[in-house]
């Protein structure tokens, strides 16, 4: 991971900007992401799962926009899959905003929201 994007990490948040599924127009929310692991890789998690619009909206079209600051991104979208990457994504989520560490049980929302890696085209 650069150091610009590094630096950008420790934001509280960030806006992801997909494509409607049904519209085509662009849809924005401000979400919760985390960094680590794969370099120019965020992690989210979508506390709806599958019922998210936003989620629904990646799974027809997986290019998204991420905006941390004042600095635009390019990515792709991918749900990820029971495995080493999602338990890591767990683990960063909730270090970063509920000050979970190694040896703790992960809080509800962690353990049970559908995470989702962005892989940013940097």
């Amino acid at each position: 991971m650069s150091s610009a994007l590094r630096s950008l990490a420790k934001l509280d948040f960030c806006y992801l900007t997909t494509k409607g599924r049904k519209s085509g127009k662009r849809r924005t929310i401000e979400i919760w992401f985390a960094a680590g692991g794969k370099p120019r890789t965020l992690y989210l998690l979508s506390g709806g799962r599958d019922s998210s619009d936003w989620v629904k909206n990646i799974r027809r079209d997986p290019r998204v926009t991420l905006k941390l600051g004042d600095e635009r991104f390019s990515g792709r979208a991918r749900i990820l899959d029971k495995g080493e990457e999602d338990a890591r994504a767990r683990r960063l989520l909730a270090a970063k905003y509920e000050g979970w560490s190694d040896g703790r049980a992960l809080s509800g929302w962690a353990r049970t929201s559908l995470p989702v890696a962005i892989d940013l085209e940097v």
